[in-house]
């Protein structure tokens, strides 16, 4: 037994009128206490200026499981201040919770009720400690004397008592809505790490540590819908802090599991064994909580904790795992958003480098073989992954070449398979030229690729084109023009354009096309260009245009056609610098040799 606590007055020396003035000071004394250990640790030193005792113990009523344990204590060991716990009606202090009235005892040893916890008590005191008609603990006294509580004493600790509850009602409600404040601010953190985590495995394996600053779990799942099959499947499971063999899927509406996510509504099961939807899956489970995952009205998933204690989770658990599901729910829809998005990118991707492959596999690989007398060369630089540009060398005949130069509207995937198409509609045309009774012409070509251009209604689409044909037995070129930049003639170290203006084909069906014929001379420079080189801009926003384009070629003449095209390239990105560039650029070169 430990030493009586002190005390400055016992209730046998002062009058009623200064019991009733001491009772009144020690009841604003103990409720302006907020905090609650706080106030526990003051009540013992409060009750010895009323009453004298050996050992002191404050007593809470878990409600939902109908136990008592010790709050706080004086003059115990504490191995039984942390472990022990009593039903209500079990004891002194048990009975006088479930009776509701205060129990004194003269002499413990010889009531049958009185729990030997303490060696050497002779005599208790225990009060219900009650707020509103309902009983929150006791207060229970202990001492190493025999009838060492009276009557009065009695009184003065059910009086002081009402203060106490009322302390420990206003010092809890103090606690909760302190702890609601934490909870809602670290909830907010939750939900801000919750919504970086854009990897679905990372951010379920995630969801489960965070889960554990919230509730102190001890079996832990996440169940996610399969629209497809209608079962839930469970893709994180933790047991004891430890991983756990998941669980078999289990069908909507089967199981509390299942009935959460059809009902869409938190099922809270105090003991699982009266709980006819139960199914057991895990040994030793008692109660369980589980919460959907709702993303409008739409269920996803659940969040499924279980306990093998019975009453493990409250109402208060339910709202805080329903704040946090319902912030889990968008950050794993944004998760498997971010999958879907990373899936169709990574195909794209593919789908996009082969359409590169393919584009350029288009392109002119080599001069058609037996051609001699010219030199040509050529470049093609999409703006994006894929380019509306294209260029042909053809040689529908011996001793003539074909070369083609266009640029359809648009960028990308539209302007890419447009330009496919027009390639081979060049070829086609070109090469029908054989079988024709009557030849057909650059003019021909271009007048009759538009009309059926027109046809197709493609009306957002239009091509530019510049159709030369090179016949070098009888020493001229005949160009036909729809819209490309006028081609570039350099003979005797002179460069000028051609003057030949044309409607982009497609844009109205019955266009037709000039031709401008020009002789060949050895040592001519003839250069096709799309309006990417023309209208190319320097971060400044002016354009390169066409005197450039023609000092380049007249100091370059001289030069190889593969030395000319890198010669103009070369001057428009060094124009341009850092300037983005806004559209396919192409070159075409061809020169007549000695």
């Amino acid at each position: 037994m430990t030493e009586p606590a002190p005390h400055g007055a016992a209730s046998s020396l002062v009058s009623d009128a200064e019991l009733l003035a001491i009772l009144a000071e020690l009841g604003r004394e103990v409720t302006s206490v907020l905090d609650l250990d706080e106030l526990l640790r003051k009540i013992p030193n409060l009750i010895s200026r009323l009453t004298s005792f050996t050992v002191f113990s404050v007593y809470l009523l878990h409600e939902e499981r109908e136990e008592l344990s010790i709050a706080y204590a004086v003059g115990y060991p504490d191995e039984i201040v942390k472990h022990f716990t009593l039903q209500v009606g079990q004891g002194v202090v048990g009975t006088a919770i479930a009776e509701q009235r205060p129990i004194v005892l003269n002499d413990v040893d010889a009531d049958p009720r009185y729990l030997a916890v303490v060696p050497g008590a002779k005599s208790q005191l225990a009060v219900p400690l009650r707020h509103q008609g309902k009983v929150i603990g006791a207060l229970n006294l202990l001492s190493d004397r025999l009838a060492a509580f009276t009557e009065r004493d009695e009184w003065i600790l059910r009086q002081f008592g009402a203060h106490v509850a009322q302390a420990i009602v206003t010092a809890r409600l103090f606690e909760s809505e302190r702890e609601y404040a934490d909870m809602l601010e670290m909830m907010a953190e939750i939900g801000h790490e919750m919504s970086a985590i854009l990897d679905l495995d990372e951010l379920l394996t995630r969801l489960a540590h965070l889960l554990k600053r919230v509730i102190d779990y001890r079996i832990f799942g996440i169940a996610l819908l399969d629209e497809e099959s209608q079962t839930l499947e469970m893709k994180v499971a933790i047991k004891y802090g430890d991983d756990a063999k998941a669980m078999d899927p289990v069908k909507l509406g089967e199981g509390l599991v299942g009935y959460a996510a059809l009902h869409k509504e938190v099922v809270l099961v105090a003991d699982v064994r009266k709980d006819p939807r139960y199914i057991s899956a895990v040994e030793g489970v008692r109660s369980e909580l589980v919460v959907p995952l709702l993303l409008k009205d739409r269920c996803i998933g659940v969040f499924d904790l279980e306990s093998p204690e019975l009453g493990a989770f409250t109402k208060k658990h339910a709202e805080l795992l329903t704040l946090m599901a319902s912030q889990a729910a968008v950050a794993i829809e944004n998760a498997r958003l971010y999958e879907s998005i990373r899936a169709n990118e990574a195909r794209f991707e593919k789908e996009l480098r082969f359409a590169q492959r393919v584009q350029m596999a288009l392109l002119p690989q080599e001069l058609p073989k037996r051609l001699r007398g010219v030199d040509v060369s050529w470049h093609f630089d999409p703006a994006r992954e894929l380019g509306g540009d294209l260029c042909d060398f053809l040689a529908p005949e011996p001793n003539t070449l074909v070369v083609a130069v266009g640029d359809v509207s648009g960028k990308g995937v539209p302007a890419a398979l447009y330009s496919a198409a027009i390639g081979e509609m060049i070829r086609g045309r070109t090469f029908r030229r054989r079988l024709e009774k009557e030849r057909s012409t650059p003019a021909t070509v271009l007048a009759g690729m538009n009309r059926i251009l027109h046809e197709r209604n493609l009306e957002e689409y239009y091509c530019t084109l510049c159709y030369a044909m090179f016949e070098f037995k009888k020493q001229t070129v005949t160009f036909a023009n729809s819209g490309l930049p006028y081609p570039v003639r350099c003979s005797a170290g002179t460069a000028a354009q051609i003057d030949m203006p044309g409607v982009p084909l497609g844009s109205f069906g019955s266009s037709t096309y000039d031709e401008v014929v020009v002789p060949l001379a050895p040592g001519d420079v003839f250069v096709l260009c799309s309006d990417g080189i023309f209208e190319a801009f320097d971060e400044a926003g002016q354009e390169f245009g066409a005197p450039r384009v023609i000092d380049v070629i007249e100091r370059n003449c001289q030069k190889t056609a593969k030395e000319i095209v890198g010669e103009i390239f070369g001057a428009v990105q060094l124009f341009c610098g850092d300037a983005e560039q806004s559209d396919d650029r192409t070159v075409v070169v061809v020169k007549i040799n000695p």
